[in-house]
């Protein structure tokens, strides 16, 4: 029987190494893919998933199940921790890139191909019943890593409006993920 994601949380915060383990195993490969993604630098890409792991082995994080889903505060961290690194090693105007981000020696099982395959078709669906305006802001603010004060002075649109389209799609693509979840994707 599969483990729910927040009772691995709470056993970490108890410094359950098991729990620490399972989690990764379960988080690495997507973290890592988003990471990559981000920064377009596998070194970085690396030490963000070490950054994020070691973060909730060391700190008391503050994850809140009515807020959202474990996997969306996860990447949220995970995108904290690039912009960080990104900022650290002064790499400027990093680019979303579509690729395979997975390494060659580390090919995925073909259970696991099924699983990204199906999760990458939710998550484009999801983006694609967005209204171009909420779009092109989460584009900005996930895969380009805009601030949202970068974004209001991008787009020439208020601070205000940036956060309102950021929280309105998100709320929408969590909406649209749990409407797929339940007609039977796995997530």
């Amino acid at each position: 029987m599969r483990i729910d994601d927040t009772q691995l949380f709470r056993r970490i915060q108890e410094k359950d190494e098991e729990a620490l383990e399972q989690l990764y195993d379960r988080y690495e490969k997507l973290l890592f893919s988003f990471s990559l993604r981000m920064t377009n630098n596998e070194t970085i890409a690396e030490e963000a998933v070490q950054d994020v792991f070691t973060k909730l082995w060391t700190k008391k994080l503050p994850y809140k199940k009515e807020k959202g889903k474990f996997s969306s505060w996860l990447l949220t961290i995970t995108r904290n921790a690039c912009l960080d690194l990104i900022r650290k090693t002064k790499t400027d105007n990093v680019e979303f890139q579509e690729r395979d981000s997975l390494k060659e020696d580390n090919e995925p099982t073909p259970e696991e191909h099924v699983e990204w395959n199906e999760k990458r078709q939710q998550i484009k669906s999801a983006m694609q019943s967005l209204n171009d305006e909420q779009k092109e802001i989460i584009e900005l603010f996930y895969f380009k890593g805009l601030s949202q004060s970068k974004i209001s002075e991008a787009c020439n649109i208020p601070l205000g409006t940036v956060k309102g389209r950021v929280r309105l799609a998100l709320n929408h693509l969590n909406k649209q993920m749990e409407n797929t979840n339940e007609r039977g994707i796995q997530s």
